[in-house]
């Protein structure tokens, strides 16, 4: 059982790096389309030669070799991600009887005031 909620915290750990890889996707997303506003904007005053650098080596960059971040996504989402999630759906199967969050339901069990409004098992519970 301990093993299985082992398990379930590293999966955690991987659903906050695949936030965090989403947040370089859109946050390089942005800055790529701000790149493009700036190199309009240098155009409109006439420095072009400015506007055309950043448009030849900015805009549409690549972020690791042949990749863009929504390739990067994708990869890491099929690959990493998707075995993570395969794996960590079949100990608990095996270990929990496909149960989630085994560790935490024992814990709000032992902690909650029975009776009290708030401290309702479930959400159909009335104690």
């Amino acid at each position: 059982m301990e093993a299985a909620g082992t398990v379930s915290e590293a999966q955690e750990y991987v659903e906050r790096a695949r936030g965090r890889l989403y947040d370089l996707h859109q946050l390089i997303g942005r800055a790529d389309i701000l790149y493009q506003q700036a190199a309009d904007q240098l155009d409109e005053v006439g420095r072009t030669e400015l506007a055309e650098r950043i448009r030849s080596e900015m805009v549409g960059l690549n972020i690791l070799h042949g990749r863009w971040t929504f390739q990067m996504v994708e990869e890491f989402d099929d690959g990493y991600w998707a075995t993570a999630h395969q794996l960590g759906r079949a100990v608990r199967d095996e270990i929990t009887g496909g149960r989630r969050h085994v560790f935490e339901a024992e814990l709000k069990e032992r902690s909650r005031t029975r009776g009290r409004r708030g401290h309702e098992a479930t959400p159909h519970d009335l104690d």
